[in-house]
């Protein structure tokens, strides 16, 4: 703990220990399927996989309400990183993760989210 405290630079154990309990009631929320949350979900994949662009497609277009907006990176001749920014109920975003990364051809996928209320 007093390692970590040094290193993110807290001025006092008190803001150390707020930071350790907002991310526990983040945590929390995002596991509660009641909440509205926002975040990211994060693909790897190699697009000259079979189908794959088309695979992926057509499971976010089943997603459309949930989806606000997609990047899209070419890292090299086979791979590319793609950004899916998302908002909606934690159970449907986690549905969704779970449809993508079950793609063959998708090698790293991870839904990072945030409540939108005030934690």
């Amino acid at each position: 703990m007093i390692y970590s405290f040094k290193k993110k630079n807290y001025k006092n154990r008190s803001e150390a220990v707020r930071d350790l309990v907002r991310d526990a009631l983040v945590t929390h929320q995002q596991e509660n399927d009641e909440y509205i949350v926002a975040g990211c979900l994060l693909i790897f994949y190699d697009h000259h996989q079979r189908n794959l662009l088309a695979e992926l497609t057509t499971v976010q277009h089943g997603f459309h309400d949930l989806i606000l907006a997609t990047t899209h990176f070419h890292i090299d001749h086979h791979n590319c990183l793609e950004m899916i920014v998302v908002k909606g109920n934690a159970t449907q975003l986690r549905d969704l993760r779970d449809q993508i990364i079950s793609i063959k051809g998708v090698k790293y996928g991870k839904l990072t989210v945030s409540p939108i209320e005030d934690v």
